[in-house]
């Protein structure tokens, strides 16, 4: 298995070189390769007991797409990163945001796409003791190892649910391969999430360009919705990301269409992934948000591990 991986890695940065990409991906590694002596930003008092008795909905940023997410005694885990780099060559610039010792039993874990930066062994395999069930778009079993959690794939629309916790498997818009060569076959394992417990829903948009129709369908299937976690960035080169990725305002676009009470924006400063500088994916957004009006919903940003109470328990009133 090793030696397929490396001869695709192989392959796969053939690709790379040959393509009309090439010039920006090698920018991008040079910036990670310039920072390899640097150590990860450091977290003050990280959270050690993330699960909160005052909650019925929280939200934890522990960097990039990873966002652990409280329904009030369910935990969920997004495109779980713990590790320093991604791929080898792209080098994390902060700490994770929570330790994974101090990770509890989380009841899913959900995996967007295979992308290095979003599937990640290394860190699986740091929290395989907490996972109760991993979650993974069609495809995604083929490229884990001998883990001790159940591991199932799901298909557009279609449902896992246990003990209440519905997690659904909605549209988004990007690819699914992870080496480059099996992009022949990976052509629709990639996806975005709703969880849904106790009458909270949360939206989890994985990686995702913008497409007014696909957000839309989502929303008529699932209105009303109490979060929504969108990607930022990469925003560079436009011309080329944004047929994968969202820029700010475009996440504006769709936190609108998708009707949710509240976004909290990732997938930005934490890895040297694009040619964006740290911090401008944070001030287009709050561009972005001028130029809208929100009404009575929020755009919160988090630092990476910060923790936020959205809808507290019993007679307590929202953020």
């Amino acid at each position: 298995m090793r030696t397929v991986r490396a001869l695709a890695g192989l392959a796969l940065s053939f690709v790379v070189a040959s393509s009309a990409t090439g010039c920006f991906i090698g920018r991008a590694i040079g910036k990670s390769f310039s920072s390899l002596l640097d150590s990860p930003r450091a977290i003050p008092n990280k959270v050690t007991q993330p699960k909160r008795p005052d909650a019925r909905l929280a939200a934890l940023w522990v960097g990039h797409a990873t966002v652990l997410v409280q329904m009030d005694d369910k935990l969920v885990l997004t495109d779980p990163v713990f590790t320093s780099s991604v791929g080898q060559i792209s080098k994390r610039l902060v700490e994770p945001g929570i330790d994974p010792d101090n990770l509890p039993p989380v009841d899913a874990v959900v995996i967007s796409h295979m992308h290095f930066d979003h599937l990640s062994l290394g860190s699986l395999d740091m929290i395989q003791s907490k996972v109760r069930a991993l979650l993974l778009p069609r495809g995604g079993l083929n490229y884990l190892t001998d883990f001790g959690f159940p591991a199932y794939e799901l298909a557009r629309w279609q449902s896992w649910e246990k003990d209440g916790l519905r997690v659904t498997a909605v549209p988004v818009m990007h690819v699914g391969f992870r080496y480059g060569v099996d992009s022949a076959w990976m052509t629709e394992s990639f996806t975005g999430y709703v969880f849904e417990y106790h009458g909270l829903k949360v939206y989890f948009g994985g990686d995702t360009a913008y497409d007014a129709t696909m957000f839309a369908q989502t929303r008529e299937r699932f209105p009303d919705m109490d979060l929504a976690l969108l990607p930022i960035g990469p925003i560079e080169p436009r011309s080329l990301m944004r047929r994968y990725h969202l820029d700010p305002d475009e996440a504006m676009h769709a936190f609108l269409d998708l009707g949710a009470q509240r976004m909290i924006p990732v997938h930005y400063d934490t890895f040297v992934n694009s040619v964006d500088e740290v911090g401008d994916a944070r001030a287009r957004l709050t561009a972005a948000e001028k130029r809208w009006e929100l009404g009575e919903r929020s755009v919160l940003p988090l630092a990476i591990g910060e923790q936020r109470v959205l809808v507290k328990r019993e007679a307590d009133k929202s953020d």
